[in-house]
């Protein structure tokens, strides 16, 4: 990438940030023009996932990763975005993460309460900044740009049970991020530093006397990313916080505990890889223990869940878990499989999200109850009138198409054949399995839990949709408009793209892992890349 184009590595930051703050000077009164905004850049963000996903691997040549320095500034003393094959998925699968749940808001819940567009671009904003960014400063910057936004999302809609858990998650991830600096700062008293490539190039030639309080730092840093990611017992917070926002807000939601998975991925094999000397692997076995508690606490939640909107949560759990533990078993063939699993999961997680309010939806529903009553009634005069019929025509036989639609689901979060969810922890145990020598008993476990995670799943919804769809009740007929049905077919047609375009997506994947494991390919290309001055701006 050369030129203008260069400058699209800090698209995905700059552009939600502008377009957010132009939206605060406008009133709720303009809200179809703040609409259009939204729609406008999450589609921008899209297009621009695309393009630096295919910079990243034109036809599936290696290249080396994208560098941005912002200001001109040299690695390691200025800020580095650098985006790779990882960083680059990543980014895409939160852009449509983004459209399809901000074209499902625009149904009826973006009325539900002021600023929602703004917080939702600003929470688009943080999210990429963390795939981006090659600093862990600057990556705790955006952590709390994401969270900051997650804060007012969260309270969305209000209520009693929306304020309780949105209190809650808030008081949780204040001392999570006091957390992040603790760990933050024992890193950069050992090590002088926080750009990532520095820090991969200085961490092996920690002496051996700093070694513990470098371990300490990271594992201080750690705990701060595995309570973003849900790991138990850290991880109490997740189902209820989910359960309480807003469907679409819970469906952007399940990309937050993939960030966790992703910077824990990153810095483990960045500076944690097998070239870093007396540091390598440190954290690999409470990750694995970890993570098998936390398929085992979220298979029990699932079982025990009596709405669906816990159940979803519990699941967010159990990928959660399988992701931690197939990382923790240090096995590089199960690092491709992972990646695979991660993204299947979230797309469908995200899709039963949509699909669970028009099935739970009643004859007075919150949205309904929040819209008549805003909190902010000087801002919404007028804007009620102008949107009053906005909600959109409803789709003749709504129970076939949320019935069809929780089915897909439900096969795809179990993990049954033939959808992606199978082929992508059909790859984990595999790769578990080709590992050298003897099956250790903790693989035998992780491969146990993951195939009895998906039972569990497979009776927890076939029970909730045979008592919320298929038993008659006396209930007011589900009703789904085609702005809802749409992002929900969206979600849903892309994980079946991932099932019959499997070997292609996996090839990248695969491609990705490697590149992922080859610190010196991240370490040459952030800290040698060139200046505007010296003729180029990224290499």
């Amino acid at each position: 990438m050369s030129g203008w184009a260069a400058h699209l590595v800090i698209a995905p930051i700059l552009l939600p940030l502008v377009v957010s703050a132009a939206m605060l000077l406008f009133d709720e009164r303009r809200r179809k023009l703040k609409r259009w905004m939204s729609f406008a850049t999450t589609g921008a963000l899209l297009a621009i996932a695309i393009i630096l996903l295919r910079a990243t691997d034109p036809y599936g040549v290696a290249a080396a990763p994208l560098v941005y320095l912002l200001g001109d500034w040299p690695a390691p003393f200025g800020i580095v975005l650098v985006v790779d094959r990882l960083s680059a998925l990543m980014l895409l699968l939160t852009s449509v993460l983004g459209f399809t749940s901000l074209f499902y808001s625009m149904a009826r819940w973006d009325r539900a309460g002021p600023r929602f567009h703004a917080l939702f671009l600003l929470l688009l904003m943080g999210v990429n900044g963390a795939f981006l960014t090659g600093d862990i400063f600057n990556l705790f910057v955006f952590f709390e740009v994401l969270l900051a936004a997650s804060y007012g999302l969260v309270l969305h809609g209000s209520g009693t049970d929306r304020a309780r858990a949105g209190l809650h998650y808030v008081a949780i991830n204040v001392a999570t991020s006091l957390l992040f600096l603790i760990g933050v700062s024992l890193i950069y008293s050992v090590t002088g530093t926080l750009n990532m490539a520095d820090l991969a190039a200085r961490i092996p030639l920690v002496p051996r006397e700093d070694l513990m309080l470098l371990e300490g730092g990271a594992a201080i840093l750690g705990i701060a990313f595995l309570v973003k990611a849900g790991m138990w017992p850290l991880c109490f917070w997740l189902p209820g916080t989910y359960a309480a926002a807003a469907p679409p807000v819970a469906a952007m939601f399940a990309i937050l505990s993939k960030v966790g998975i992703y910077v824990i991925l990153r810095l483990t094999t960045l500076l944690f890889g097998d070239g870093a000397g007396r540091a390598a692997d440190f954290a690999d076995e409470w990750m694995l223990f970890g993570g098998l508690a936390t398929i085992l606490y979220g298979t029990l939640g699932v079982l025990s869940s009596q709405t669906l909107v816990r159940l979803a949560g519990h699941y967010v759990l159990i990928s959660t878990g399988i992701l931690l533990a197939a990382l923790g078993t240090g096995q590089s063939t199960v690092v491709a499989a992972a990646l695979f699993y991660l993204v299947s999961s979230t797309l469908a997680v995200s899709a039963f999200y949509l699909i669970i309010e028009p099935i739970g939806r009643g004859g007075e529903d919150e949205v309904a109850q929040a819209i008549a009553e805003p909190v902010f009634e000087d801002e919404y005069i007028g804007a009620l009138e102008e949107e009053e019929d906005e909600i959109g025509i409803a789709i003749p036989a709504t129970l076939a198409v949320l019935g069809g639609g929780f089915i897909f689901c439900a096969l795809l979060l179990s993990g049954l054949p033939p959808l992606s969810g199978f082929i992508a922890k059909f790859a984990i145990i595999d790769g578990l399995l080709r590992g050298d020598g003897a099956v250790p008993p903790t693989v035998w476990a992780l491969i146990t839990l993951i195939i009895l995670s998906g039972l569990a799943t497979v009776v927890a919804m076939t029970r909730a949709g045979i008592d919320l769809i298929w038993t008659p009740t006396e209930r007011p007929q589900l009703q789904l408009s085609i702005v809802e049905a749409i992002p929900i077919g969206i979600l849903l047609a892309l994980c079946l793209a991932l099932m019959v375009q499997a070997g292609a997506v996996m090839e990248y994947i695969e491609r990705a892992a490697r590149t992922l494991g080859d610190a010196a390919l991240y370490t040459s290309a952030a800290l040698d890349a060139p200046r505007a001055g010296d003729g180029a701006i990224a290499p």
